[in-house]
């Protein structure tokens, strides 16, 4: 009787278990992707669009994709571009949303801004005499 029981709640819990572990991938696969290239000429760029510039509902989990490339200056720390995301109204930074590039790809699990209005992003990173262009309008919807 006893070997039995254990059996079905060992049975139990491997069944929770696995259901929990395929979960996760399902939460991941509904982030949005942005994709973003902090280039060389100390610009934002993206795929498709000739004025960069990211749309996005307030709350909605976001995938952001970057590949940095690295400018004529950078950080000592090897970051080579930055993206903070500023409100547009009062230039105050988003908390969360303080990033730093280093050369290559590299992803970040964020989640939108909960307060739908405009934003801006710009570079942290001293990259070239040309950072002070290095910027994007960033607009939540509600």
């Amino acid at each position: 009787m006893r070997t039995r029981t254990t059996f079905r709640c060992t049975a139990i819990m491997l069944a929770f278990g696995a259901a929990l572990l395929l979960a996760v991938p399902c939460a991941r696969a509904q982030e949005r992707v942005i994709e973003v290239l902090a280039d060389r000429d100390s610009r934002y760029k993206m795929p498709g669009l000739r004025t960069p510039e990211i749309t996005v509902k307030a709350g909605e989990a976001l995938l952001l994709r970057v590949t940095a490339r690295k400018g004529k200056t950078w950080n000592r720390d090897g970051s080579i571009h930055g993206f903070a995301l500023l409100r547009a109204k009062d230039r105050t930074k988003v908390d969360g949303w303080s990033l730093l590039f280093r050369p290559g790809m590299q992803e970040f699990h964020l989640v939108a801004p909960s307060e739908p209005g405009d934003y801006i992003v710009v570079c942290t990173v001293i990259c070239s005499e040309d950072h002070e262009g290095m910027n994007m309008k960033f607009i939540v919807l509600p």
